[in-house]
């Protein structure tokens, strides 16, 4: 058995890698642990320092690292660049600052002397998707390397050549061999390793589906999880927002990526006031993308990453319009080679339909009507997601007041849903447990040990 990763520009394999054998994961395990084992009795310098370098790699590889992205999986390439930008900004952040974050807290107790340590668990199971395929990666790997873990990486299937060259600059950037490990594995040996009692946590980042079920298999294990999963987040319109400002980040928010993002803007709610504005001007944006090769400069919407996901995109428009929603622009693929689909806009989705109910990943916006402020967080929260949100309002006192009636882990006044390794990133309800980046991330894949000295 083998992974294919194909150019979702037209279709052609680019490459086939098989998968590993039991005994060639076995040996890996061997090697990870021993690998970990010994990371775990490294200092704060040492661990800095790796971080360091592999910035550097990144940095010094961006336009390569940046091209395999877009070949394998589609993305923009001013898109994959920035990236590449973003991993080795996370490295340089928590080699700076991860001994500061880890430091002993203090604890006031009769005893003489009573504090919480921060310790490494061991190796962590990272299994990753596609989308962002170096960026989900690194914002495990980082703070779990600076903590003292090691990694094991399963990739997504359709994005080999991205897990090996992450790999690959890990080691050129000096680690020991085995803290880094790309597993090629299947979905079947990737419950083996849930259960290996070399692994201590378990790190994903996918479908709402998926993540139930490796919640379950860690949870029959009492392995420590970290699921980060779908999203239907809202982008809130007020009477008074700033329409141009909230259009530009609307685009970048619901078209990125080719709408292919967990916290992407997937409902517009918006107040009667502005409502025929608001769709008059995203419509006619949205006419104005131009689909085609990621890698050329006058792209500005890439194809989907396969061609499956396609399918079942437009499998939910079309199950929204026969519920009632009303198609204004696209809402079908584009024909030709590749995974393209036609960058469409839905209104009149209402509580019930699939393009409310459902995460649709893929370039298709939906806009939902509200009567006012109560009613917009009411329909908000009517979802069993709960990743992120963003409001538009001149108000800022009462977009943060809004927001905080809003069930997400993360929420925006006039700007963009996006994960900053400065704060906690994750979601509630079914969009996910547990967080990433900050000091909340770094300490997830940490023994919280109290010690007491009488």
């Amino acid at each position: 058995m083998n992974f294919e990763t194909r150019n979702p520009v037209n279709g052609e394999l680019l490459e086939a890698f098989d998968m590993l054998t039991n005994e060639q994961l076995e040996q890996k395990l061997s090697i990870a642990e021993q690998a970990a084992d010994a990371w775990s009795c490294s200092v704060y310098a040492e661990r800095s320092a790796l971080l360091h370098a592999i910035a550097q790699q990144l940095t010094d590889n961006r336009q390569m690292l940046a091209e395999t992205i877009s070949l394998e999986m589609g993305k923009l390439l001013p898109e994959a660049l920035g990236e590449v930008d973003k991993c080795a900004g996370a490295c340089s952040f928590y080699a700076d600052n991860a001994e500061q974050m880890l430091q002993d807290d203090l604890i006031e107790t009769p005893a003489r002397r009573s504090l919480v340590t921060y310790q490494p668990l061991g190796i962590i199971f990272a299994i990753m998707p596609w989308n962002f395929p170096l960026w989900q990666v690194f914002r495990c790997l980082v703070p779990a390397l600076m903590a003292g873990n090691g990694l094991l990486l399963k990739h997504a299937p359709n994005v080999p050549r991205c897990a090996k060259a992450i790999e690959k600059l890990i080691r050129d950037a000096g680690a020991p061999e085995g803290l880094v490990t790309d597993l090629a594995i299947s979905v079947e040996q990737a419950g083996l390793v849930i259960a290996d009692h070399r692994v201590h946590g378990v790190a994903f980042t996918g479908s709402e589906m998926a993540g139930r079920q490796i919640a379950a298999l860690a949870g029959q294990n009492l392995k420590k999880v970290v699921l980060e999963l779908g999203g239907s987040d809202s982008f809130i319109v007020l009477d008074d927002a700033d329409l141009n400002k909230a259009m530009d980040v609307a685009m970048r928010a619901r078209f990125g990526n080719a709408g292919q993002i967990c916290i992407a803007s997937k409902r517009f709610l918006v107040v009667p006031s502005r409502m025929q504005e608001f769709t008059e001007l995203m419509v006619s944006r949205v006419n104005e993308l131009k689909h085609g090769d990621p890698l050329n400069p006058g792209t500005t919407l890439a194809p989907m990453s396969r061609l499956d996901i396609r399918d079942k995109v437009h499998q939910q428009v079309m199950a929204s319009i026969s519920e009632g929603a009303r198609a204004l622009t696209g809402c079908k693929p584009i024909e030709g080679a590749g995974y393209f689909y036609e960058p469409s806009v839905l209104d009149n989705v209402k509580l019930g339909m699939t393009a409310f109910n459902e995460e649709i990943f893929g370039p298709v916006a939906a806009i939902v009507a509200v009567r006012d402020e109560a009613d917009a967080i009411a329909q908000a929260n009517a979802t069993r997601f709960g990743l992120g949100a963003s409001i538009w309002t001149q108000d800022l006192e009462k977009g943060e007041a809004i927001l905080r009636q809003i069930d997400v882990g993360c929420g925006f006044v006039n700007a963009q849903v996006a994960s900053d390794v400065r704060m906690p990133f994750g979601g509630v309800k079914a969009s996910g447990i547990g967080r990433e980046l900050g000091i909340s991330g770094i300490r997830e894949f940490c023994n919280a040990k109290s010690l007491w000295v009488a």
